[in-house]
């Protein structure tokens, strides 16, 4: 289920949050209504920044083969697919 707080409660209840980035789930802040920021475990961070690297990677050696640059969005669109189930 999507966490969604308002970020006074990155000071308030920092132990709520912290279990639930701690178990795998980001939580999505709000101020005053509006989406300000995501809260994710070290763990969660680094497989994400791995798999954008892996996938930039892997547009770099498609670009050596045959010559074409790759948009943000080809590169990056499975990834999100990726992520976002």
């Amino acid at each position: 289920m999507i966490q969604i707080k308002p970020v006074s409660d990155l000071r308030n209840k920092f132990s709520e949050i912290e279990k639930i980035v701690n178990s795998g789930e980001p939580v999505y802040l709000t101020k005053n209504g509006y989406g300000a920021m995501v809260v994710l475990s070290l763990e969660e961070y680094s497989k994400l920044m791995d798999m954008a690297e892996y996938r930039m990677d892997e547009a770099d050696l498609a670009a050596e083969r045959d010559g074409r640059r790759y948009t943000h969005d080809e590169v990056f669109g499975s990834l999100r697919r990726k992520v976002n189930g």
